[in-house]
């Protein structure tokens, strides 16, 4: 896009500043020549590129403003190292043209690594992480998973989905057990103890690095429910596990951090079960933005996972009785077409 390689001119310019301010600072010597390539983008406006010289990497976010915020990543970032965790440190920013010069946790991602063989490992590392930074006291000034986020989150579902990809509008049935579904799984939400939520944690956001992992994306914590990004990390967009593993991956969380005294649920079995619950509203979310950025920004590739969501659902449908009416509802959406497994 021509906008972006405007932007890619003033990047190119504010990174040279930087990195001579930095390179003098370190003592490191001339700035040796270097390449500066796409290291990644995402479903965001966000851009990556990886800056190679010498054998130094660093990483740049670009990030523009209006549609991009920077102050949430700088100000999580500096939450979450107080915790231990592996995230970006930032050399320099720019929260006004929405520049940021990080270091380079890595080139691989969980995704890009992780298999049957090595994931009991990988996801250990990951849930040593998260334990971390869900014992960090809750006194940032973050927002809160509150009844309007929740509500807004899945209202994307009918909004996005149902109208805009499927054609249909819910009649008044349909609209009725659609706002009973969504009760409940509010409810649910509001009912679990709280911890900082990082709101993506899964293998894409996790990077292979020391220590492991590297963690990313964060920049729209808050501060929500406790089984929301356990149940996140094994039910992402890209790879499904099988079920019988996830909830043994579930439960040995759940025993870890009732250990180290984090509010979670009392029993397992209360503990599984908002995991479902929460996992649903998730579920749901995400068709909706898969959605959405299929039909508002033109970026149809996404839609192709929202088969594996439907799975996820119809996974807990068939041992959570309570969402009955969620399992009518998207049988009478004809899509997906729901199988009873036994």
């Amino acid at each position: 896009m021509p906008d972006q390689d405007v932007r890619l001119q003033h990047l190119k310019v504010w990174l040279d500043e930087q990195l001579s301010i930095l390179f003098a600072a370190q003592n490191w010597g001339p700035i040796p020549p270097a390449t500066l390539t796409a290291a990644s983008s995402d479903a965001s406006f966000r851009r990556y590129f990886r800056w190679e010289g010498e054998g130094r990497t660093f990483i740049v976010m670009d990030a523009p403003p209006p549609q991009e915020n920077c102050k949430p990543f700088v100000d999580i970032a500096h939450l979450l190292s107080e915790s231990g965790i592996n995230v970006p440190k930032i050399y320099a920013e720019d929260l006004t043209q929405g520049f940021l010069l990080l270091n380079d946790l890595g080139q691989k991602t969980f995704l890009d690594v992780i298999n049957e063989q090595n994931a009991d490992q990988l996801f250990a590392d990951a849930i040593d992480a998260l334990l971390a930074y869900q014992q960090l006291p809750m006194d940032a000034p973050l927002p809160s998973y509150d009844v309007a986020l929740l509500s807004r989150e899945l209202e994307l579902f009918p909004e996005w989905y149902v109208k805009r990809h499927l054609g249909i509008e819910f009649d008044q049935a349909q609209q009725a057990s659609w706002e009973q579904i969504s009760n409940l799984l509010i409810e649910s939400a509001l009912a679990q103890p709280k911890v900082l939520v990082h709101r993506d944690f899964m293998p894409r956001n996790l990077m292979l690095s020391e220590p492991n992992p590297g963690v990313l994306d964060f920049q729209d914590a808050v501060y929500g429910p406790v089984t929301y990004d356990i149940t996140c990390l094994f039910k992402d967009a890209f790879l499904s596990w099988p079920e019988e593993r996830v909830q043994g991956w579930l439960k040995g969380y759940w025993g870890r951090a009732l250990a180290l005294g984090l509010p979670v649920q009392a029993s397992v079995d209360e503990f599984l079960r908002a995991s479902d619950l929460m996992g649903v509203q998730r579920h749901l979310k995400v068709i909706g933005i898969f959605a959405r950025i299929c039909h508002r920004d033109g970026k149809p590739r996404y839609v192709a996972d929202v088969p594996r969501f439907f799975a996820y659902i119809e996974a807990v449908l068939t041992r959570r009785p309570e969402l009955v009416e969620l399992g009518n509802l998207l049988t009478s959406l004809g899509q997906p077409e729901l199988r009873q497994h036994k």
